[in-house]
């Protein structure tokens, strides 16, 4: 069993801080695509941000747009709970192999669901995104055990 501290000397919380970095990364870099859409189709959300964009409308039904847009919905909605899951579960002191597997498998299924949620691509998308739910709840089933009701 590793140990349970907070420190990048316990090497569960070092993998749950690296693969939690990757995955904020990755969310930062959709935010990014999101923006760099908007200028492509030349479409944004709001009036102030068409001035000096030649030829930009102010939109809200931009299929190539909301289709990033979803993606980043979705990631604010998975991402943040496995940040807050995975800390607690580093706390309940799992091994380290067990959770290194938990912290991999939702950040490439996160990665994974990216290309295939903007690629359109099923079943990929769904199962892509099955996977990085159950590492997490596989994660709230270890903390809720360890915890105390």
């Amino acid at each position: 069993m590793a140990s349970a501290g907070l420190s990048f000397e316990n090497p569960v919380f070092a993998a749950y801080a690296a693969y939690s970095s990757v995955v904020l990364l990755k969310m930062f870099c959709v935010t990014g695509y999101t923006t760099i859409t908007r200028f492509r189709v030349g479409v944004f959300a709001n009036p102030e941000d068409v001035k000096g964009n030649k030829g930009a409308k102010v939109r809200l039904d931009n299929s190539d747009v909301e289709r990033v847009r979803r993606l980043h919905r979705n990631d604010l909605e998975n991402i943040p709970a496995f940040l807050a899951v995975g800390l607690l579960y580093v706390l309940t002191g799992p091994s380290s192999g067990v959770a290194l597997w938990h912290f991999r498998v939702f950040a490439a299924a996160r990665c994974l669901h990216t290309v295939a949620y903007l690629a359109g691509v099923q079943p990929w998308r769904f199962l892509c995104f099955t996977a990085g739910l159950v590492s997490t709840l596989s994660m709230t089933v270890q903390v809720l055990m360890a915890g105390a009701l």
